[in-house]
């Protein structure tokens, strides 16, 4: 979410966690710019103190296909048909209430994956990943990972011995090749390392990209 005013943000993310939504919310365009690339959707204020939300909008359009919901203040006809224009997939009155949000949330959400063919679920014994549940467990234990981490990873498992470039990689989990996503691509990958507890589930290619290691071939080593 990008809203400037602290406590309207907090209402809406309170009433979006009551219907079930992860929400976390910036204050300004340009931080928006720099964060969203882990959000399945992004809701945005037309009204952001720094940039145009109109611009930020157009922005995101050009750097990622990101579903994208913008809201205003007024319940004006022209704010809607500008905001869909610079690329937003619905445009609501900040008055509608939080039930009809979450509801053209689903929808435009449904919209985006419309198309899609179900993934296959991924066993690199003892890891597996369920696109599903969008579960990770790694001796069947759950592992807590964002979206953007679940993506790269579910890419990588896919094709385990194969070395996906990094240009891959940021096109398929971040819908963009854009210089910049090359940082947020190393910074994801250093943390499902951790997460995983060790380097060797992730291994680097130099001047290539990434491949799944042999972590997961390593038998497990019984104590007695």
């Amino acid at each position: 979410m990008v809203e400037r005013e602290p406590s309207a943000a907090e209402s809406m993310m309170r009433d979006l966690r009551r219907q079930g939504y992860l929400v976390r919310s910036v204050d300004t365009g340009a931080h928006a710019l720099r964060t969203y690339r882990d959000a399945d959707l992004v809701l945005l204020s037309l009204e952001l103190p720094d940039i145009d939300g109109l611009d930020v909008c157009k922005s995101l359009r050009e750097e990622s296909d990101v579903p994208v919901i913008a809201f205003t203040r007024l319940d004006d006809e022209l704010e809607r048909v500008l905001a869909l224009k610079a690329g937003a997939d619905d445009c609501v009155a900040r008055s509608w209430g939080h039930r009809e949000l979450g509801a053209r949330i689903e929808a435009v959400l449904r919209r985006s994956r419309r198309g899609t063919p179900l993934p296959r679920s991924i066993s690199l014994p003892p890891l597996s990943i369920d696109p599903r549940t969008r579960e990770v467990r790694l001796r069947e234990k759950v592992i807590e990972v964002t979206s953007k981490e679940f993506e790269l990873l579910y890419t990588l498992a896919a094709s385990p011995e194969t070395v996906v470039s990094r240009r891959t990689l940021m096109a398929k989990v971040w819908g963009t090749t854009w210089s910049q996503t090359s940082r947020t691509l190393d910074t994801h990958v250093s943390s499902l390392r951790a997460k995983l507890g060790s380097g060797g589930w992730i291994l680097t290619v130099r001047g290539v990209g990434y491949r799944m290691g042999h972590a997961w071939r390593v038998p497990e080593v019984s104590a007695g």
